[in-house]
């Protein structure tokens, strides 16, 4: 009997090697179908990670940040061939895209300072492949409420794609610690600190909060905004330091890639490398176990009140999570969700998958619940007329208000990457107030034949700018004082 459990052990253990080395040949095969790499895929910049990051202060953090946009200049720019130097390519100097020409490079760190003395501090924390490009729409508007806003450059980002190879989560949270304790040199300590995060930076600013309850030595935050919060992603997440496995020879070394994209957003990379996803879902695990750790320690009650602008359909991350994992398990503290529904004015009748038409009711319970919730909506099925439809916290009825806004009529949805920018936005807009960053890709709406151009149909047809948007900097502004400009 023995031998034979032996022998069939044997065999499972042959099959699993089996499956093993098909699927990395899979993988390899899969991989080397795509474009070649770039000086922007392989120079890999040396950023500071946590340990270090932990040392510095802001002005010794830009120091390393100047240094590593002279270093790309010097290892990327000045090395392009003939084929790289053209128009569509950000690393090109001559490029009307190249970051370093226009008057602002929001790729960098920056400190926005209201005209007379701050009233408070707000740290803004982007998202994953971006920049704080993302969030400098609200900072000004925070900075006209009299705060100052201090939105850092994540490590790994702003440069070059490749620099994501190299990074871990705990690097982003050190950038994110080191950001309050400049934010907090900046105000007295009764002044109130605001973290906003959008997507990665949101479960980043999630995470730092969490931790000042466990750590007196940081700051406490006064008021957190989640903007499309990373709370969850996709599960292949999980697996994907394995697709990256053939990349360990010098020959596959495009497996450590899931996207090898032209670079042409001055402002985000559009090509992703397998350990961007592997940091975020490490990320996303630490956040869901500290979150259930707490609320089984009946802390949460402890956490500030919790802002958060979420989009029904999200193809980035998970809206399920945001509920289930972190709203689920907080106490009644003055939490608020607003979700963001689709245009059901839209009448795309068959078209809809009937898992996006019952997002809404499926994602949240029945009331009462311990958060305030808002859903953003069409007043009827016929009308692009928009109303919140309100559930207090702690109550069964709902109240139904207008917005005077409207959905537009070619939009049927928003997406994880829109809620951030306004329709004006000069990149991502659909209405776009200036051409002063050399490319408008909220605008890029056109029919034609397939493989004409350089980005992909989902980059075309996802929103990229948020016609809410007013409303949403409405709700964040209710409780800031009164503007000073």
């Amino acid at each position: 009997m023995r031998a034979r459990l032996f022998k069939l052990l044997k065999s499972l253990t042959k099959l699993l090697c089996l499956c093993l080395v098909v699927l990395l040949g899979l993988r390899i095969f899969d991989s080397q179908r795509g474009p070649a790499l770039e000086l922007w895929h392989t120079y890999v910049p040396k950023e500071k990670h946590a340990k270090e990051l932990d040392k510095l202060n802001w002005a010794q953090y830009i120091g390393v940040e100047n240094a590593l946009f002279d270093a790309v200049l010097t290892e990327v720019t000045e090395k392009l061939n003939s084929k790289e130097r053209i128009p569509i390519n950000r690393y090109f100097s001559g490029s009307p895209v190249y970051p370093e020409k226009f008057s602002t490079d929001w790729n960098r760190s920056y400190i926005l300072e209201p005209q007379g003395p701050a009233v408070g501090a707000v740290v803004f924390l982007h998202g994953l492949t971006d920049s704080p490009y993302s969030l400098r729409h609200i900072a000004r508007r925070y900075v006209a409420h009299g705060y100052v806003a201090i939105a850092i450059r994540l490590p790994a980002h702003g440069t070059v794609p490749a620099a994501l190879t190299d990074v871990k989560w705990e690097d982003w949270l050190a950038a994110a610690k080191l950001a309050v304790r400049e934010a907090r040199r900046r105000v007295g300590p009764s002044q109130p600190l605001h973290l906003v995060g959008f997507s990665n930076g949101g479960a980043l600013a999630l995470k730092y909060a969490l931790d000042s309850l466990e750590n007196k030595q940081l700051t406490r935050p006064d008021k957190i905004i989640l903007i499309s919060p990373m709370i969850g992603i996709t599960r292949f997440a999980r697996f994907a330091g394995f697709a990256a496995l053939p990349a360990i020879l010098p020959p596959f070394a495009k497996a450590a890639w899931l996207s090898i994209l032209p670079e042409f957003n001055p402002f985000k990379y559009n090509s992703f490398p397998i350990n961007g996803a592997r940091q975020s879902h490490r990320l996303t695990a630490a956040l869901q176990q500290q979150i259930v750790r707490l609320a089984n320690e009946d802390r949460l009650i402890e956490l500030p009140p919790v802002l958060t602008f979420q989009s029904v359909m999200d193809f980035t991350v998970s809206t399920r999570a945001i509920i289930t994992a972190f709203y689920a398990h907080l106490p009644a503290n003055g939490s608020e969700l607003v979700l963001f529904d689709l245009n059901r004015a839209a009448k795309l009748g068959l078209l809809l998958r009937p898992s996006a038409d019952t997002a809404v009711t499926q994602l949240l319970n029945e009331p009462p619940r311990k958060f305030r919730t808002v859903i953003i909506t069409n007043a009827n099925v016929d009308s692009i007329d928009v109303v919140e439809r309100i559930t207090e916290a702690g109550t069964l009825n709902e109240i139904v208000s207008p917005l005077g806004l409207t959905y537009p009529r070619d939009v049927y949805s928003l997406s994880h990457v829109a809620i951030p920018f306004p329709v004006n936005d000069s990149l991502y807009g659909l209405f776009p107030d200036s051409k002063k960053y050399g490319i408008q890709l909220g605008t890029t709406a056109s029919r034609g034949e397939r493989q004409v151009l350089i980005m992909s149909l989902d980059s075309i047809l996802r929103l990229s700018s948020n016609p809410f948007f007013p409303y949403m900097m409405k709700r964040i502004e209710e409780h800031l004082p009164p503007t000073s400009q």
